[in-house]
């Protein structure tokens, strides 16, 4: 009989523990959790593998898979054991520089009747944006800086510039995508539940908007993944109830109640004393919306372009510690590019290697991206990178071609 191990939340799964035959006790679920969270766990299983592995892999024999496993192993602990001041001076250094340009940006914008000083005011607060949004917020979600003990760098304690809270934030992904990771049917981040993005969805007519629907979600990104979060096709299912629906209906209307005041009130308001409100005001929308943009570019070159896998459930069933990094390294895609192109994508450009090891400091993904490639390599698995042109081609072009109703086939 296989043991079995739950997969946790944020990190990949555990190595399997037990007895033999024996199942993991049900987690307990953190303070805060969903209730329909524990109830999504996948569980890993101690050897052997899926009886269909992913046609990219199907040449591995199971114990290569474990051994691929157990090199990933060694590659992550490398880096855990030698995390420490260099790397949170980094973190430090980013917020510090996140902090003054924001504030530069909105006293600029204060000033910003003048034509040079609402450019200037606009790009220091777009950069601050993305850099809070991308390279900080969204990498101490994870907790890749837990390890610090500093609770104001903590996946804990951290209220990212985003009107999605952290709390639903970190269920949706940390949670279930990076579980999940594209899963058809159970990682709903293929699509966001409103585009077609792989052909073995059924096509209707509405899919033939796709193009319209995802032009509209990158400038309001935040939004499109704030309603998202909230679940709504969860509670349809009866998989959410109506209480945590209430409940993160008011957390996310109290997160939007803030984002507002701060950008579009305060802000604003302030500036109205030099005679700039409305230009503050355009410019705080401005700064959201190229962040937004941004980030909708970023992850969808990291899920969506070509040589990207997608699984069924029968892909995984069965699957190891080492079929579960696999299925993170298919899933995924890079960016490549310059260090300044690394920092303002959040390093999600190395998403193969954020998928792998979700928990590990940002600022490592380049280091370790040097051995995951090396690894792929040997066993012959595809390590899907290009420029950021390209990438956002792929995945745009994805987009209209799963717009259209699929190519009947030929009758003899």
């Amino acid at each position: 009989m296989t043991t079995l191990v739950n997969a946790p939340v944020n990190t990949p799964p555990l190595a399997p523990s037990g007895t033999p035959g024996a199942r993991a006790a049900a987690p307990v679920p953190a303070p805060g959790t969903p209730a329909s969270a524990g109830r999504r766990k996948p569980v890993l299983a101690a050897s052997g593998g899926p009886a269909n592995r992913p046609a990219a892999a199907a040449h591995l024999s199971d114990a290569q898979v474990e051994q691929l496993g157990r090199e990933l192993d060694a590659l992550r602990d490398k880096v855990i054991a030698s995390r420490g001041a260099k790397d949170a001076a980094y973190i430090r250094r980013v917020i510090k520089v996140q902090r003054g340009l924001e504030l530069a940006g909105r006293a600029t914008l204060l000033v910003s009747k003048k034509k040079g000083a609402f450019v200037a005011g606009t790009a220091m607060l777009s950069v601050a944006k993305v850099l809070e949004n991308m390279e900080i917020g969204h990498n101490v979600l994870h907790g890749q800086w837990d390890w610090m003990r500093d609770p104001d760098i903590h996946s804990t304690t951290w209220e990212w510039d985003f009107v999605s809270p952290a709390a639903s934030w970190k269920h949706t992904h940390n949670d279930l995508h990076h579980t999940w990771t594209n899963v058809l049917g159970k990682d709903k981040d293929v699509g966001y539940s409103i585009l077609r993005m792989d052909a073995s969805e059924p096509w209707h007519p509405a899919n033939l908007g796709n193009p319209v629907y995802n032009a509209i979600l990158a400038p309001f990104f935040e939004w499109g993944i704030a309603i998202y979060d909230l679940e709504l096709e969860a509670y349809k299912d009866g998989e959410k109830s109506k209480a945590e629906l209430v409940r993160d209906l008011k957390a996310t209307g109290r997160k939007v109640v803030r984002q507002f005041t701060k950008d579009y009130a305060a802000t604003p308001a302030a500036a109205m004393v030099f005679g700039s409100g409305k230009q503050a005001l355009i410019g705080t929308f401005t700064a959201n919306a190229i962040r937004n943009v941004w980030a909708h570019s970023v992850i969808f070159c990291g899920h969506f372009p070509d040589g990207v896998d997608t699984f069924t459930e029968d892909e995984i069933e069965g699957e190891t510690r080492g079929d579960w990094y696999i299925r993170q390294m298919l899933g995924s895609a890079n960016i490549s590019g310059s260090k300044l192109m690394h920092l303002m994508t959040g390093n999600l450009s190395h998403q193969i290697e954020h998928h792998c090891f979700p928990d590990l400091p940002s600022n490592r993904y380049a280091e370790v991206a040097v051995g995951l490639r090396e690894i792929c390599d040997r066993y012959g698995l595809p390590y899907t990178t290009g420029p950021l042109p390209k990438q956002v081609g792929s995945a745009w072009a994805k987009v209209f071609r799963l717009a259209l109703p699929p190519k009947k086939a030929a009758t003899a």
